[in-house]
């Protein structure tokens, strides 16, 4: 497969993440347990050293995509500002909308991390109050939109099992 359909949207990249050039790469991440566990992946990804041919190959076929809300990279999320943020939501939102232009896809756009999901899209419930995880009301470039809970170590209340659940229920829309 060569569509995108569930493009996954982290905050920035790590430190470790931009020097292995691979997402959610920092040790002890819970990401790829969670994706594992969620049953999109068929097997465990280790992406602390980079992505190898099969694992770029296996998510390229299950029709997985990755970017960040803003591409600098930063020790922690918190070094960000909220014009960069913004300012990164508004070229996400044109990168998938051409994409679906072009390619079809991707049909869901999950975000980890409801707090710059706020931030770059001030997304607001319709009665004005704060959006939570979950389903969206606003479609980022045309996509059906999910926030999942940011699986960092800083976010320690989320479990592999917690994070799993959240990225099932995305990845549920796709079938």
């Amino acid at each position: 497969m060569d569509t995108c359909r569930l493009l996954v949207v982290g905050i920035n990249p790590g430190l470790w993440t931009a020097k292995v050039g691979a997402p959610f790469a920092r040790p002890g991440n819970r990401f790829w347990p969670a994706l594992h566990e969620a049953g999109i992946t068929p097997r465990l990804v280790d992406a602390r050293d980079g992505l190898s041919d099969a694992d770029l190959g296996m998510l390229a076929e299950a029709g997985l995509g990755f970017t960040n809300v803003v591409a600098r990279a930063t020790a922690r999320a918190g070094e960000l500002a909220d014009d960069e943020i913004r300012a990164g939501g508004r070229v996400l939102a044109e990168k998938v909308a051409r994409q679906r232009d072009l390619r079809g896809g991707p049909e869901v756009v999950m975000v980890a991390g409801i707090g710059a999901f706020r931030t770059a899209f001030g997304a607001k419930t319709p009665s004005g109050g704060k959006v939570g995880v979950g389903k969206q009301e606003k479609a980022i470039g045309g996509a059906e939109t999910w926030v999942v809970p940011n699986p960092s170590g800083l976010n320690a209340h989320e479990t592999v099992e917690s994070l799993a659940r959240a990225y099932r229920e995305a990845w549920s829309r796709l079938r």
